[in-house]
């Protein structure tokens, strides 16, 4: 016979069992993200992304910004393992500096994956997630040259300079080295000259890539070399120093037309988009940075069930200790006729923010 007794008893029960189904669904542990900086929107979009995965996979996340402060970046790392976070993210300022926090890390029994940027000099770290860096400066150089043939097809050799990534940043080698297995047999037959003879990470690498630097860069690059010459292409391995080569060439003279230089880029950051669309940036690289945060999401849960996740590549990214287990994904070279399709058409960017 079924009571009011039975019915409170039943509902207190089923209430109990609903509690616990939450408190397990939500209660897996704490994740520890660590990004960069806010000064770039692809990196607080790669942060919300992955709160949004591990909410999703019902885990607790601290996300925090180191604001291209590597102090900060540090205190910030090892409070996330002061609260006993589970696993760390980190897409470091510097990846040379973290060895000692993550030695405590894994004393701590916390698992470490590096984020888009390897950590070096440690074997503190367990996996990579990332995308293919080399091929990311293979469709760089490819963009350029395809800009110089459609633009400056009567015109031999090619002015161009080059402008890398920072280089506390490993990631900044795999982009120029994979633009210069495109660029330098140009190079080396005279199709292409470097007029200002700057050549190599030590000498085109921009900290923090830091647009300001870039622009500052290009103003002197400009008024030491192009007097009396047209530069014909700038191969820039960010959209960030994209907009202020940009800026340094548009306060010569340059224009939307036929004598713009090709400019290359990556992260297809809304105002680099819309360059793309007034025909003053060429082209971008797409990092679906939603996808990116799903794998290492994914990975992260199968790991804290004991298990081995999927990696991809076990050969390319030695930190120097170490070769990092990694999984890499695919970029995608996006010129002015794939914004649509690549851009709007995957959700990446709203319509309305590009108007």
């Amino acid at each position: 016979m079924f009571t009011r007794r039975n019915f409170l008893v039943t509902s207190v029960a089923a209430g109990s069992l609903l509690a616990t189904g939450q408190a397990m669904a939500q209660g897996k542990g704490l994740i520890g993200i660590s990004m960069p900086t806010k000064s770039s929107t692809r990196w607080i979009s790669d942060g919300e992304s992955m709160v949004k995965e591990f909410t999703a996979l019902g885990y607790d996340s601290d996300l925090q910004y180191g604001e291209d402060d590597i102090p900060n970046q540090l205190a910030q790392i090892e409070n996330m393992v002061t609260k006993g976070a589970k696993v760390l993210i980190i897409a470091a300022i510097d990846g040379s500096t973290l060895s000692d926090i993550l030695r405590k890390a894994q004393e701590a029994g916390a698992k470490v994956f590096a984020y888009d940027r390897l950590i070096t000099k440690t074997a503190d770290v367990d996996y990579y997630t990332t995308f293919d860096n080399f091929g990311v400066g293979v469709l760089q150089g490819n963009s350029l040259i395809k800009g110089l043939k459609e633009r400056f097809a009567g015109v031999k050799p090619w002015n161009v300079e080059l402008f890398g990534g920072s280089p506390d940043d490993t990631n900044a080698f795999y982009f120029y080295d994979g633009a210069m297995s495109v660029l330098q047999p140009l190079i080396d037959a005279g199709d292409i000259a470097i007029v200002s003879g700057q050549m190599g990470m030590d000498k085109v690498g921009t900290l923090r890539w830091d647009g300001a630097v870039a622009q500052a860069r290009m103003d002197n690059l400009l008024s030491a070399n192009y007097t009396d010459k047209k530069v014909h292409g700038v191969l820039a391995p960010y959209d960030g120093l994209s907009r202020g080569i940009i800026s340094s060439l548009k306060g010569v003279g340059y224009a939307p037309g036929p004598e713009m230089p090709i400019v290359t880029g990556q992260d297809a950051e809304v105002p680099s988009v819309k360059a793309m669309m007034a025909g003053e940036q060429y082209s971008t690289v797409f990092k679906d940075t939603r996808e990116l945060a799903a794998v290492t999401a994914k990975m992260v849960d199968t790991v804290l069930q004991g298990k081995e996740p999927e990696i991809n590549d076990t050969k390319t990214y030695n930190n120097e200790v170490k070769v990092v287990p990694s999984y890499l994904l695919t970029p995608h070279d996006v010129g002015k006729d794939d914004i649509e399709k690549l851009l709007v058409g995957s959700g990446y960017i709203k319509a309305e923010d590009l108007q």
